[in-house]
């Protein structure tokens, strides 16, 4: 299936997200939307958690590495990809439940909680570069040399697509959803969602970023993809720079409404709080998005706001910091 060509048009992408949504559905949870009552009564918001942490692998990624390996049919090719853990996780996990050979580059900055679990599955892995763009310049030339097929974590209409199917069950699940908050990275989670809402009506989408990270809103500023020194961060999950090219970037200029940066303390308050109010153990990059919303609650009072709540995956060094600080 070659759905790349359409890859900026948000109408054809929709409808790629309903094939998505059919292909993948077998593999992949419906994950829950709970109510949040102590965000709610805290923010006088209707407050919605889509939990996508609880997902297999404990990441949204699945979605889109599994939508991406199966929309290429039986194939007997190697894929390599890269991924600071996340993705790699899902990818690894996708080609393992396929029956495909895979390899996962990772920057040598990638928490080591998400390595380990990457081995689980039996992929094969190689380190390299300290930013996301680098190493996923590095797999590019690996897949070309070997002749195997490169699959991005984010920069592919297949795999934004598939992240793309969470919009499908929000509004299954919440038809009266108002605006949903969403952690960018490289905007694959952001494009697929967004896309879908905007053509189902007039949701607000908005893109939620670590402050010590914000390059997909940078660029968005500035009318093209910049390249900008990446910080330390909480959020390690959508730290680093955008690959250029990547169709993820005119799809967030057309589908996010709003941009939101927040700091290393409000990501780690928003962690604690997942963690005291409802018992669930977050990624920084879930915490952007919870931190996102407490900024901006003011102007959303009454609304019914969804929180995507994207990964899971946290080292238990990261963990201790986090409690630590509270």
């Amino acid at each position: 299936m070659d759905d790349q060509k359409d890859a900026i048009a948000v109408e054809n992408l929709g409808g790629i997200i309903k094939k998505a949504h059919e292909r993948i559905k077998k593999y992949v949870l419906h994950t829950p939307l709970i109510h949040s009552p102590y965000i709610s009564m805290k923010t006088d918001c209707n407050v919605y958690l889509k939990m996508e942490s609880e997902q297999i692998t404990g990441s949204f990624k699945a979605r889109g590495a599994f939508h991406k390996i199966l929309s290429l049919g039986e194939s007997n090719a190697e894929f390599v990809t890269a991924s600071t853990g996340n993705h790699g996780m899902a990818f690894a996990l996708a080609c393992q439940t396929l029956q495909r050979k895979g390899t996962v580059f990772v920057p040598t900055n990638a928490s080591t909680a998400k390595q380990d679990r990457m081995k689980l599955y039996g992929v094969a892995m190689q380190q390299y570069g300290s930013d996301c763009v680098d190493t996923e310049k590095r797999a590019r030339e690996f897949a070309a040399k070997t002749g195997s097929t490169y699959i991005s974590p984010y920069a592919d209409v297949g795999v934004i697509a598939g992240q793309g199917t969470i919009g499908i069950e929000l509004l299954g699940d919440l038809p009266n959803l108002d605006v949903v908050f969403v952690t960018v990275g490289g905007g694959g989670l952001i494009s697929g969602i967004g896309a879908y809402l905007k053509t189902q009506g007039k949701f607000e989408v908005i893109g939620c970023l670590p402050a010590n990270s914000p390059v997909m809103f940078e660029s968005v500023k500035a009318g093209r993809i910049i390249e900008m020194e990446s910080f330390d961060t909480l959020s390690d999950a959508s730290a680093g720079g955008v690959e250029p090219g990547s169709p993820t970037f005119p799809l967030c200029q057309k589908v996010v409404d709003r941009w939101v940066t927040v700091s290393e303390q409000e990501i780690s308050d928003a962690m604690y709080l997942m963690l005291c109010r409802h018992n669930k153990v977050v990624e920084g990059s879930a915490g952007v998005a919870v931190a996102s919303f407490l900024k901006l609650q003011d102007e959303y009072k009454g609304k019914n706001v969804a929180i995507l709540i994207c990964g899971s995956n946290i080292s238990m060094d990261t963990l201790k910091y986090v409690i630590k600080q509270h």
